[in-house]
């Protein structure tokens, strides 16, 4: 069993973040899903990108350290979808103790001379994908190559953005039910 962070994206604390948290906790892992928006979800990308900017990246960070604080007596598996996976790339990466990180479409910049060494890292993303430039991608997996990591990239081609939320229209249950099974699999080997 694993502890497990799950950071939701853009689009706020959505009913398939919760469907998400519950697929883990019916594979055994414990769960925690923190509201990082404070109650408000977004209906459209550009709403979601509004209550982004108006709470702004370092307030959300945050709000994340402050959500993983009181787990951090164990090990923890960091995991978001797209905005929550670079919140959730920024803890894992500076908690030594990090036991995993799964990243659902989504990615973040890599500091200067960070280290994760033999840090399993897990990411789906879309292929082609707006948000995850495939010029992006080849950089960030090469810069966590270089950190150290064990990465494994899973890209699902002709799929939206977040093709594994079944509420917005980049769902695509094939690809999603792929994702899930190859990511339970990852979380259950940590």
């Amino acid at each position: 069993m694993a502890r497990v962070l799950l950071l939701h994206s853009m689009y706020g604390l959505r009913p398939a973040v919760h469907q998400a948290a519950d697929r883990l906790r019916a594979a055994g892992h414990e769960v925690h899903v923190p509201d990082l928006y404070g109650g408000r979800v977004a209906g459209t990308a550009e709403e979601g990108i509004a209550i982004k900017e108006e709470i702004g990246r370092d307030e959300l960070l945050k709000r994340a350290v402050a959500a993983a604080a009181p787990l951090s007596d164990e090990r923890l598996v960091y995991a978001g979808f797209s905005l929550g996976a670079a919140i959730a790339q920024n803890l894992a990466l500076g908690d030594e103790r990090c036991l995993g990180l799964l990243l659902m479409h989504g990615t973040s910049d890599l500091a200067e001379g960070v280290a994760a060494d033999d840090l399993p890292v897990q990411l789906h993303v879309a292929d082609p994908d707006t948000y995850e430039p495939a010029d992006w991608l080849n950089s960030w997996y090469l810069g966590m190559r270089r950190a150290r990591a064990d990465v494994e990239v899973f890209r699902y081609p002709g799929v939206g953005h977040l093709f594994t939320d079944p509420g917005l229209p980049d769902y695509d249950a094939e690809a999603a039910e792929r994702a899930w099974a190859i990511a339970l699999d990852f979380v259950a080997g940590l």
